[in-house]
């Protein structure tokens, strides 16, 4: 399975998934590119020290987003990928490419979806949400990504218990460790075996 990791940041998740295909938890995958919206991010490093091509594609550097959008899927396609990646990639993945690529895009949400989730939940935001509701249980989810904002099929969930004293940060770290590091390396694994496949959902509205 060829597989395409687009980034934002630091990049542990994708070191969690380059990790995991050198130790064969992951297996009949290949990862053939990262791909960042942020320039001098620690996550292009990280590829680099990993051998694996790397690049920058900013919406930034186009005069518009649909300029941008339709370079994002030229780019997309390049790599041939079977499966994408967003391992913490904070630009909305444009109607085109969902279109394009339905059901070989995941993504790790760091809540149990449905909670705590949508437009505007992410990186910190979601663990002071949780925090500042009092709940007593987090954890991470990953999902298949559709035209909607964490609503794809879930694949994966794990769960991570609040602790007394909890920061935003501190939450995010036992979240990141605990959950999406093991969750999203597991799931990678068990597509790329066949043993789970994209189900359109039904629209309920119908």
């Amino acid at each position: 399975m060829r597989l395409l990791v687009l980034v934002s940041g630091g990049g542990t998740n994708l070191q969690a998934i380059i990790d995991s295909v050198n130790n064969g938890s992951i297996t009949n995958t290949e990862i053939v590119g990262v791909i960042s919206n942020n320039y001098d991010v620690y996550s292009l490093e990280r590829a680099e020290k990993a051998g694996i091509k790397n690049e920058v594609l900013s919406p930034k550097d186009f005069p518009d987003r649909s300029s941008f959008n339709r370079a994002f899927l030229s780019k997309l396609d390049e790599y041939k990928p079977d499966l994408i990646v967003l391992a913490g990639f904070l630009v909305v993945i444009p109607e085109i490419v969902i279109d394009k690529y339905e059901g070989r895009i995941i993504n790790v949400h760091p809540s149990l979806i449905p909670s705590f989730c949508g437009k505007g939940y992410y990186g910190l935001k979601v663990h002071k949400a949780a925090l500042d509701r009092g709940v007593k249980v987090s954890g991470a989810t990953v999902h298949f990504v559709d035209s909607g904002t964490d609503t794809g099929p879930i694949i994966l969930q794990k769960a991570v218990y609040v602790e007394k004293g909890d920061t935003p940060e501190t939450l995010q770290k036992r979240i990141m460790e605990e959950a999406e590091w093991k969750i999203l390396p597991e799931a990678i694994n068990l597509i790329a075996n066949g043993e789970v496949e994209y189900v359109k959902p039904v629209d309920m509205r119908n």
